[in-house]
């Protein structure tokens, strides 16, 4: 494999992994808030008791994701400078403010709300800390909105214009109103709220189909969870579809590919830009076809699970339980799936009609970007491997496994002995 191939290969495998955690946050961060919001306003009674153990019980999941996926972001940073210098040369005055926000929103205002949400159990007014909490979900959203400004201007290049071989923005309220960056947030956002709502149902699920002693903690987990993906089933389908007619206008050649008509706008493309080949690969049809599969399956099995979820029938029969932990990873297959189509559907051009991708790629020895391939790819492995363990061990555990927001055990007093009458201090001391 060449230079170009290689840095291809280990942007998508350390983007597929970085985006898993990413999901799960952006899924999960909504969710923890509602259910602190509920503790927060529910009186002194077991019912703000219960809120607060889901709380602390989802959160931990939560906090666990989002600290590994943190650190797979920062690969995601290197590899710009290391291996597509010619995308910061070309696009660099446009999309770096966008990159310099979402680094800033996700690593210092995010990290720091949520570092006071850690910390401030039994700390701050209830009110107040359900408040951090909120925050870090809009932060998190503000920053996924960031990053798709820079993808989306990748997508369908708007508010600038070229001099020198340099894009230079003319336009930022085009550039933050892009229709790409708009339709595909929605799509996002829909779908990491399936993902988060399936992923309260599956773990819920799962403890009912062992017969769980917390059937309450659970139960009303498992509801926001159902409740939550059916909202957000049809918005996920809805979205989806009209990408499409944006898709057919911005980058026709990618449905060309679809339908199997090339050849026009081949000749087209080769007129404008002169002499290549400018169609994606064939095989973006397979992971298009797997994700508008998997799509109709999310788009009805929240649906039936809502239908079924009055007197728990959909958890009282263990098949059904484990047919709803089966649902969990589905929305995170999904979205590789559509992440594949969007990035690989738009080849040659990494920004569309602009720049191709081997114009983009630095110029290093593949010997070089082989080894680090090697070297992000295990480490980001390794971030994945550990993130799902952990969470598979402390979902596991239930509500016994929490120790967010613990109380700090209060250490015992050394038991004196007895006081001499004459000094006043414990015998046996000088």
């Amino acid at each position: 494999m060449d230079v170009v191939e290689l840095s291809r290969l280990q942007f998508a495998l350390t983007t597929s992994i970085h985006w898993l955690f990413v999901l799960l946050t952006l899924g999960l961060a909504p969710l923890v808030a509602v259910l602190h919001t509920r503790a927060a306003l529910a009186g002194p009674t077991g019912k703000r008791e219960l809120f607060e153990r889901q709380t602390r019980f989802w959160g931990q999941l939560y906090v666990v994701n989002y600290a590994l996926g943190i650190v797979s972001g920062l690969v995601m940073e290197f590899q710009f400078g290391m291996n597509w210098n010619g995308l910061s040369e070309f696009a660099g005055n446009v999309f770096g403010a966008p990159l310099a926000l979402e680094t800033m929103i996700a690593f210092f205002a995010e990290s720091t709300f949520l570092g006071l949400w850690i910390f401030g159990w039994g700390r701050l007014h209830r009110g107040l800390h359900a408040a951090l909490i909120w925050l870090v979900a809009l932060t998190a959203y503000a920053s996924a909105y960031w990053i798709m400004v820079a993808n989306g201007f990748m997508q369908n290049p708007v508010g600038h214009e070229v001099r020198g071989g340099t894009a230079y923005l003319t336009d930022f309220g085009a550039l933050l109103a892009n229709p790409n960056t708009l339709v595909a947030l929605g799509h996002i956002t829909a779908a990491a709220m399936v993902a988060g709502g399936l992923f309260l149902a599956g773990v819920s699920a799962y403890h009912f189909a062992r017969r769980t002693a917390h059937t309450a903690f659970f139960r009303t987990s498992l509801r926001l969870g159902v409740v939550v993906a059916a909202l957000f089933c049809y918005p996920l389908y809805a979205v989806g579809d009209t990408q499409f007619w944006g898709i057919a206008e911005q980058q026709p050649m990618k449905i060309a590919v679809l339908e199997g008509g090339t050849a026009e706008l081949q000749a087209a493309m080769e007129a404008q830009h002169g002499p290549g080949d400018y169609v994606p690969p064939g095989w973006i049809t397979v992971p298009l076809d797997l994700m508008v599969n998997l799509g109709w399956v999310l788009f009805f099995a929240p649906l039936i699970c809502l239908v079924l979820l009055p007197r728990d029938w959909l958890v009282r029969p263990r098949v059904l339980a484990w047919a709803t932990v089966a649902l969990t990873p589905l929305p995170f297959v999904a979205a590789v799936c559509g992440w594949l189509f969007r990035e690989v559907g738009r080849q040659p051009w990494l920004v569309y009609g602009e720049l191709t991708v081997a114009d983009a790629a630095s110029p290093v020895p593949a010997a070089a970007v082989a080894a680090s391939l090697v070297l992000f790819v295990g480490l980001l492995g390794a971030l994945a491997v550990t993130d799902w363990v952990l969470i598979a061990r402390l979902a596991h555990r239930g509500p016994e496994g929490v120790r967010l927001g613990a109380p700090e055990p209060v250490p015992a007093e050394p038991e004196d002995g007895p006081v001499t009458a004459d000094l006043g201090r414990p015998a046996g001391r000088a």
